[in-house]
Parts: structure tokens; C-alpha cells; sequence
């Protein structure tokens, strides 16, 4: 038999374990046991912790938290499509994507091919957890006053949020604003669109008809069948 566990990602293997002890009474005092483990897991040479190994276990906790303040910091100069920026633990990030070309994906269902169709401008703003988007009738940077418009796509809420399915969304607790917005639009454009939310059609028209035309002839996205909402960025912020 070939051993392939090495192929299955990173392995972390036990390498030690601490104990905390206290004393009872109001006068309390704590004492810290260190193991060394052996090649079984189980916990082997007891003694008191070391001042050298405190230190080592003191630049691990920092570590880790420096790279949860990391998140959402730029990795240079800050993209100019970047509207806004609340880099909390739970942080959010407002940017805008001219229009350009996009690959697609469709369940069989729709009856739609797979392929790259033109998409409009759009207004992105997501967290951790989730996405919202609309459209934009202009390739120019949005301001607050600027009119939102019902992104065109399957599997968008009347309200902009983005049904994500089965989809594992998982964004690093370190992820540069870079990277978390390609990460985003990524889970986006990488799902398959697969149907109207309760039966929100966010164009005027028809949807399955519109993306078969795009895809099948790659003209640029008719922003006249946008749909306007009551909604500017002032107002989602």
C-alpha cells in the first residue's frame, strides 16, 4: 500500500500540551505543567513550563494576532475601484467593476450554454459571510447619489444579496482587501447561476432570453433593460 497522506494538505501533528493548575481558596495561585508528546499523541516528560518556552508559546498567540489584524489592509497602494473600507473582525468592503467580459455558468435546467458574455458595470459590497451586488448603467466611479440598478443575474434577492447555495464561502481571517475582492467575485462568477429568487425578475424582459442572446453572440451588455431600484450607496452603507 502507498502512504499518501502527504497529498491531503497540511498534517498538524501534537507536539506538546500545557496544564493549568490552581490552588483553592481566596488566595489563589496557578502553576503550568508542559508535555512533550510522543509519537502516539500521548503526553510524555511532565515539568514545570520553561521562561524559554513561554516566550515561544508568547510569539505564536502574537502571530496570530497580527494576521487577524491584517485583514482587509491593502498589499500596496489602494485599488482605485476600493469605495469604502470597515476593517473590523467582521469587516466590509464597497468597490465597483466596470463593465467587461465574465465566464458563466448555467444548470442544465435553464437551458443556457455555458460560456463569456459581456456583464454590466456593477456595485459589489460584502462581508465575511455574504455578498451583495447591483448594477450600474456607467462605467464611471459611483458616489453616493449614484442610481443603483437590479443586478441581471439568477440567484440575486430583490434586495441585492447573493443566494450562494451549496457554495463554501471561506475568506481568510487575514485576506488582504486584494484578495478578498477577488475571492468574492470569484465565488460569483464560479457558481452556476441556476434560478429567479421568488421570482424576482431583475430585468425588463426576459432573463433566460437575455443571457442566451449574450452568450451566443458576445455584444455588449443592453443596459436598457436594467431595472432601477429606490436604493443609492448611501443608502447600504
Amino acid at each position: 500500500m502507498k502512504d499518501i497522506t502527504q497529498d491531503f494538505g497540511t498534517l498538524y501533528h501534537p507536539l506538546s500540551a500545557l496544564v493549568f493548575y490552581q490552588s483553592k481558596g481566596s488566595s489563589k495561585t496557578t502553576y503550568v505543567e508542559h508535555f512533550d508528546m510522543d509519537k502516539n499523541g500521548n503526553p510524555i516528560n511532565a515539568h514545570p513550563l520553561t521562561e524559554r518556552e513561554a516566550k515561544v508559546l508568547a510569539k505564536a498567540l502574537n502571530t496570530e494576532k497580527e494576521k487577524s489584524k491584517a485583514f482587509l489592509k491593502s498589499n500596496g497602494i489602494l485599488p482605485t475601484n476600493v469605495l469604502h473600507i470597515n476593517p473590523s473582525e467582521n469587516g466590509t468592503v464597497l468597490w465597483y467593476t466596470k463593465a467587461r467580459k465574465a465566464k458563466m455558468y448555467f444548470t442544465e435546467s435553464l437551458e443556457i450554454p455555458n460560456g463569456t458574455a459581456q456583464v454590466p458595470a456593477m456595485l459589489w459590497y460584502a462581508s465575511k459571510q455574504s455578498v451583495v451586488v447591483f448594477a450600474l448603467d456607467k462605467d464611471r466611479r459611483p458616489t453616493e447619489k449614484t442610481a443603483l440598478f437590479h443586478a441581471p443575474f439568477f440567484n440575486v434577492y430583490e434586495d441585492g444579496h447573493v443566494c450562494m447555495g451549496n457554495v463554501d464561502v471561506n475568506i481568510k481571517n487575514s485576506a488582504s482587501v486584494e484578495e478578498f475582492i477577488q475571492a468574492w467575485q470569484s465565488y460569483f462568477f464560479n457558481s452556476y447561476f441556476s434560478h429567479l429568487v421568488n421570482e424576482h425578475n431583475p430585468i425588463k424582459g426576459n432573463c433566460v432570453s437575455l443571457w442566451k442572446d449574450l452568450i451566443s453572440t458576445g455584444k455588449a451588455f443592453p443596459t436598457e433593460v436594467l431595472k432601477k431600484t429606490n436604493k443609492t450607496i448611501k443608502t447600504i452603507l
